[in-house]
């Protein structure tokens, strides 16, 4: 069932976030197989606003790069590419994944307290991630992608990464180039939230991510790395038998265990990038 879901609140002026967190973290049911609750909505806010408590705040900036928020001010940039908008604003923690020049940087902002790369040195050897900022914890599952120069693939050379927060489990895909097998699967445990790329070709064919979702059964996927309608409506129409899908004008959204969709639901958010003045 297809609904549309309007009047997220814009952002009118971007503002910075502090370096530690000022609450401690919801305990998490990402590695458990019990139910989340559910009720029928997802709960908005604005941008400008303070994160409620026992929330976060998701925001879609470009291609595969979202802005996490916590209540206490952690800010986290996945797929960080160096460029969030025409602002003056250093995240806490970015995750970068170097299979195009589109999910990664050289050369991060030093000021950046936490940069955590999905690929490890030598090559192949993959890498691990736990940090926990106490109201934020991040860890990564290595997976494999190929190979664009010669064939052949690199081993553990992206990262899903895992943002366990407000005792929900937000999961970012990363460029991911294959279905995660058991052992990946065993490690994500449950995902609450999931971004997930939806280009239907240069990450996973529609199927293989069809599939992957469908296993995963996340109560909201937030479509990513769509170059076109058209693989975003592919996408969409492969999805809306089990699940819910909510097309929006907006950019971000604000959840909690209390509002995650009785049923799956696919959330389509518009990018944007940071900008000084949001009217």
């Amino acid at each position: 069932m297809i609904r549309s879901l309007l009047g997220f609140c814009l952002i009118c002026t971007v503002i910075g976030t502090g370096a530690s967190a000022q609450e401690t973290r919801q305990e998490s049911h990402c590695l458990s197989l019990a139910e989340a609750p559910g009720i029928d909505y997802l709960h908005q806010a604005s941008f400008t606003e303070p994160v409620a408590h026992g929330s976060v705040r998701i925001r879609y900036i470009d291609h595969a790069s979202f802005l996490i928020q916590t209540p206490g001010g952690l800010s986290a940039v996945t797929d960080f590419t160096g460029y969030v908008g025409n602002v003056d604003f250093i995240p806490d923690i970015v995750t970068m994944n170097h299979a195009h020049s589109t999910h990664w940087t050289a050369n991060p902002d030093p000021a950046i307290p936490h940069v955590l790369p999905g690929w490890g040195e030598p090559f192949g050897s993959g890498i691990t991630h736990r940090l926990d900022l106490g109201e934020m914890l991040i860890r990564n599952v290595s997976t494999d992608i190929r190979s664009y120069f010669g064939g052949g693939s690199e081993p553990k050379g992206n990262s899903i990464f895992v943002f366990e927060v407000a005792g929900l489990c937000v999961g970012h895909l990363g460029h991911l180039h294959h279905e995660p097998n058991a052992e990946q699967y065993a490690a994500l445990g449950r995902v609450d939230v999931v971004m997930a790329a939806v280009d239907g070709g240069l990450t996973l064919d529609l199927p293989t991510m069809l599939r992957v979702m469908d296993r995963l059964r996340s109560s909201v996927v937030i479509p990513m790395h769509w170059f076109s309608e058209t693989s975003l409506t592919a996408f969409l129409a492969g999805m809306e038998d089990d699940f819910d899908v909510v097309i929006t004008d907006g950019y971000d959204i604000t959840l909690s265990q209390d509002t995650l969709p009785a049923r799956p639901t696919v959330m389509v958010l518009r990018p944007q990038f940071l900008r000084d003045s949001e009217d």
